[in-house]
């Protein structure tokens, strides 16, 4: 079964069955994106562990790869914030993932209170294998299920992804 034809149903192959509340049994758009999201994780987790220079990276300790590197820094408390977390904690993951020369953490020099974390050259390389190899699962997975590409599920899955950024 196609993976396009398994969500239409109702069961995105490797995601955890969600009870439907639509009218007449179908999918809501907001299931079948937790589907995706679900798997979305899984696929992150499988890059993270094929990655020779990731294999020790947390879930969490990815995030915060993700978010200094998209910023190219963040303050420990805006990291903490979100990650949900507290700046105690934020700070030990933090200290933990500069152990490992992911990342670094300085004081901000515009105000020294603050603390900006940020990717070492060696957090940039694990974010870009983990990314790749991530881009190949994904590839591999639509080709081996004969996922057509069509403009307007391009343009959901764009919009979708414009409407949960605010997490990312």
């Amino acid at each position: 079964m196609a993976l396009a034809e398994s969500v239409e149903n109702g069961s995105p192959r490797g995601a955890t069955d969600v009870p439907s509340d639509a009218p007449g049994g179908g999918e809501t758009l907001a299931h079948a994106v937790e589907g995706l999201l679900m798997a979305g994780v899984g696929v992150t987790a499988t890059a993270i562990s094929e990655t020779d220079s990731a294999t020790d990276l947390t879930l969490i300790q990815w995030r915060v790869l993700v978010l200094v590197t998209q910023a190219n820094g963040v303050r420990v408390g805006e990291l903490a914030a979100r990650l949900g977390t507290t700046v105690p904690s934020a700070s030990r993951l933090v200290r933990r993932m500069e152990d490992n020369r992911l990342v670094t953490a300085t004081r901000d020099e515009t105000d020294r209170r603050a603390t900006i974390v940020r990717p070492t050259s060696l957090g940039q390389r694990v974010f870009d294998a983990v990314i790749g190899r991530r881009r190949e699962l994904i590839a591999s997975a639509l080709r081996d299920e004969a996922v057509t590409e069509t403009e307007p599920s391009v343009a959901v899955i764009v919009e979708v992804a414009r409407a949960l950024s605010r997490y990312a």
